[in-house]
């Protein structure tokens, strides 16, 4: 049995990571196979931002990407799994701000 007081602090310093670590680089290599929606909520890299955004209501998550056509068409395809997995796309920013080559970041702002 967990003494009282236990169970909050368990979840609070769970809230602390989450909200702590707030960009994320997806690795390339999600992109180099089929995608499904299990495996996109399964990448760690997409689903510690996305528990974030669900923790904190008026965040938004923006998807930076590179300029171009491929990696926005990436930044879009995520957008779109998000949304299919019932993340609102209205909270979901794209960014072209980052150099050529990049892998994409997810980040949650307020």
């Amino acid at each position: 049995m967990m003494r009282p007081g236990t169970a909050a602090a368990a979840l609070l310093g769970a809230w602390s990571c989450v909200a702590a670590a707030q960009v994320h680089e997806v690795p390339a290599e999600l992109w180099d196979r089929p995608r499904t929606a299990s495996a996109i909520a399964a990448e760690e890299s997409v689903r510690r931002p996305v528990l974030a955004l669900i923790a904190q209501p008026e965040s938004r998550l923006v998807i930076h990407h590179a300029a171009g056509q491929e990696p926005q068409l990436l930044a879009e395809e995520l957008r779109s799994w998000l949304g299919a997995l019932a993340i609102d796309p209205r909270r979901i920013v794209l960014r072209s701000d980052l150099a050529a080559g990049a892998s994409l970041r997810l980040e949650v702002t307020p």
